[in-house]
């Protein structure tokens, strides 16, 4: 049995060594940049290990107040993240070691990239919405400097967009806290809401009206509209194993806290039925029809699965706006797929760049030929996004649509619009990435191109990632055993 204290490794031993590999000018060099960097991401790994198969535990770090503790906690949501999150950070920085490699300052991506992973574990067992807030804040600061990595025109221009977007998202997020903080028990995470029904008796508007600014303001970092423009500008001009992990896991930060925010401090009894749940679940299916829509009008190849992320997640935002288990099954199970299968996208995408110099779909006829192993990966994942079987993508869709239709306290035709989004935006979904496939792989008579496909270095991580999406979708019962228990503690159902 391991004591509390070892909460603290998965959070500091990615900050201390990529600290080291900023600061230490031996440890920044390229020939130990690389190992050492590597090391890391696996021993990140290897890490928490005792914390996935442990019991839950409690660490008190430091009190602003004696209502104010910050403190880490592992429960079932965090222990999904964290593991989603790491090795998925670890795939797209093994893949980085070949696509960053006559990419200048290498030393301060990666000093950036290891730090940014101990902060979102941090971020993961984070034990009350004060200590969320401290390390989602330090989690966008650490990542502006991997969308401006380039440093060029459009870099820099993005990376501030897309600080100042999570920088009003947060002051959304803030503001609620202090509108909500008079009516709260504690500032803790708990099961059913920490809301104190006592103190909240006649000032239920507040309350709503602050959960709802809550649940907007983690929406920005999550791509949830209005507050979405960051993502299809800041996805184009980073690094593609960047662009990644902004897709896949960074816009999970948001996600987790909607999560926290709807089930674990205002509880969804409260929220179930008032006119910010009916807002919020809107929202979430304009997002979906919107970033659809958007990513199959756009002919920039890393645009169109930046916008194809902005509907995704917003995927993942209406299952839990469901407040029922089986749509947060839905977006627990979504939330694997999309991190396994949206990585997946830009990394081939970043292989192609990287390769061909090719940025455009239109660019993009035969290259199946050229790189097959690469375009394969493009396509499985292609195929589990639309949600076809037997692909993850297909079970999590089906969670989501059972979802809909089991969900109360809202009126009754979100039970079919609903499903009707989610359909229209999977046939949008086969338009703008199938189509791409079929170009690829049937160029059509009296094509001739050489192959030139990425080394094992990037492929390893591509094929690994575009199989587990596959295999998980074919041996699904795991996952939803384990989130479905998650699901029934967190809507108490």
């Amino acid at each position: 049995m391991i004591g509390s204290w070892y909460l603290l490794v998965p959070v500091l031993l990615p900050v201390l060594l990529g600290l080291a590999v900023g600061l230490n000018k031996r440890l920044g060099d390229g020939r130990a940049r690389t190992p050492v960097t590597a090391a890391t991401l696996i021993l990140g790994i290897a890490a928490l290990l005792p914390i996935l198969l442990g019991e839950d535990m409690r660490l008190d770090l430091f009190r602003f107040s004696e209502r104010l503790p910050v403190f880490l906690r592992v429960d079932g949501t965090g222990r999904v993240m964290a593991s989603v999150m790491t090795f998925l950070w670890a795939a797209a920085g093994i893949y980085s070691f070949e696509y960053m490699e006559h990419e200048e300052h290498k030393r301060r991506y990666y000093s950036f990239y290891l730090i940014s992973l101990g902060v979102l574990m941090g971020l993961c067992f984070a034990g009350s919405i004060i200590t969320y807030y401290m390390f989602y804040e330090l989690m966008t600061l650490l990542t502006v400097p991997l969308v401006m990595q380039e440093m060029t025109k459009e870099a820099v221009a993005a990376g501030i967009k897309y600080l100042i977007y999570s920088v009003l998202g947060a002051s959304l997020v803030l503001l609620g806290v202090f509108l909500l903080s008079p009516y709260l028990a504690s500032f803790d995470f708990a099961s059913g809401g920490s809301l104190d029904m006592s103190a909240l008796a006649g000032h239920e508007g507040i309350a709503v009206t602050a959960a709802f600014l809550m649940l907007v303001g983690f929406g920005t970092k999550a791509g949830m509209f209005p507050l979405h423009g960051w993502l299809p500008t800041a996805h184009p001009v980073a690094p593609a194993p960047a662009s990644a992990v902004l897709s896949g896991i960074i816009t999970k930060a948001g996600v987790l806290g909607a999560l926290r925010v709807a089930y674990q401090l205002v509880g969804p009894e409260f929220l179930r039925g008032t006119w910010a749940h009916i807002a919020w679940m809107s929202l979430t299916l304009f997002t979906v029809f919107m970033g659809s829509m958007l990513a199959y009008r756009e002919d920039l190849l890393k645009k169109r699965l930046a916008w194809s992320s902005v509907s995704q997640v917003s995927y993942v935002l209406f299952g839990l706006s469901t407040l029922h288990p089986l749509g947060v099954v839905g977006a627990l199970l979504h939330v694997v797929a999309h991190a396994l299968i949206k990585n997946t996208l830009f990394l081939s995408a970043g292989a192609i760049i990287h390769k061909t110099g090719k940025t455009h779909v239109s660019e993009l006829t035969g290259i199946g030929k050229q790189m097959p192993v690469v375009m394969w990966c493009f396509t499985i994942a292609s195929v589990g996004l639309v949600g076809i079987p037997p692909c993850l993508g297909f079970v999590s869709k089906w969670y989501l649509a059972q979802g809909a239709l089991n969900m109360a306290g809202l009126p009754g035709f979100f039970s079919w619009l609903a499903p009707a989004v989610l359909l229209i935006s999977a046939l949008l979904t086969a338009g703008y990435l199938l189509t791409v496939s079929i170009k690829a792989f049937f160029p059509g008579e009296g094509f001739h191109a050489e192959k030139c496909e990425p080394t094992a270095v990037m492929l390893v991580p591509l094929v690994t990632l575009a199989a587990l999406s596959l295999l998980l979708g074919m041996f699904p019962n795991a996952l939803i055993g384990l989130f479905d228990s998650i699901a029934h503690a967190l809507t108490l159902l």
